[in-house]
């Protein structure tokens, strides 16, 4: 039988892999609430990329497959008013089965970057009950890891593949391949001993826009997981 749990949800316009770092500036109510519970809880919420195609109760809604993002680091910043600063890291991949829409649905003409957005949101919270959660939360399944190694040779295929995008896109500037290196090495990712890690970073740096990166999260064996890098790597 599949095991699941309940999750609190946060879309965002990015992807999160697994042991990728990720800070975080919390400003609005609803999310300062889902940090709260987290803080009291095992400080797990849930990561996925923003559906742009749809939303719930008015809000955006998140694509099916994430990451949970653990809480390693959490404080306060005094900034015109009282926002969250946190650093998480990312742990398993995990699949929606059933969205928990929140109780509050999205207010006509919320502002979610001003003070009198956070007051209105934050009222009409206190007249439904403080204890009614104001973001998504969703039944989830946990994703295995992919377990199978990257050869040296499937590697050097990915980076000769970014280098070879980031020279035809660069155009007509011209760049030259040890200058990539240099990048390469500034992100850690001069290796001998790749990783699904090294792959992943590889991916965030030829990526232009997030969507791009949810297919090669999607992926659940090293050969899809490939296929998908390759493609995105592809100059089109």
């Amino acid at each position: 039988m599949t095991q699941t749990k309940i999750l609190p949800i946060f879309p965002l316009d990015l992807v999160l892999f697994p042991r990728q770092e990720l800070p975080l500036r919390i400003f609005e109510p609803r999310y300062k609430q889902l940090v709260d519970d987290c803080m009291l809880g095992d400080g797990q919420f849930g990561v996925c990329l923003i559906d742009a195609n749809n939303s719930i109760s008015g809000w955006t809604a998140p694509k099916l497959i994430g990451t949970i993002a653990k809480i390693t680091k959490c404080k306060d910043v005094e900034l015109d008013g009282m926002q969250l600063h946190i650093e998480t890291v990312g742990r398993n991949k995990f699949k929606i089965h059933k969205i928990i829409p929140p109780s509050l649905a999205q207010p006509a003409n919320y502002d979610p970057y001003t003070v009198k957005g956070h007051q209105n949101i934050s009222e009409l919270h206190e007249k439904l009950g403080t204890e009614e959660k104001m973001y998504i939360r969703a039944e989830v399944e946990l994703i295995p890891e992919i377990d199978e190694n990257v050869s040296l040779d499937q590697w050097e295929i990915l980076v000769q593949m970014w280098k070879n995008k980031i020279i035809k896109q660069a155009l007509p500037q011209v760049v030259e391949s040890h200058a990539l290196d240099h990048v390469l090495e500034k992100y850690y990712l001069i290796t001998d001993t790749p990783t699904i890690d090294f792959v992943y970073s590889l991916s965030a740096l030829g990526a232009k826009d997030p969507n791009e990166l949810q297919p090669i999260l999607e992926a659940n064996n090293m050969d899809d997981l490939l296929h998908n890098v390759k493609e995105l790597l592809t100059v089109k």
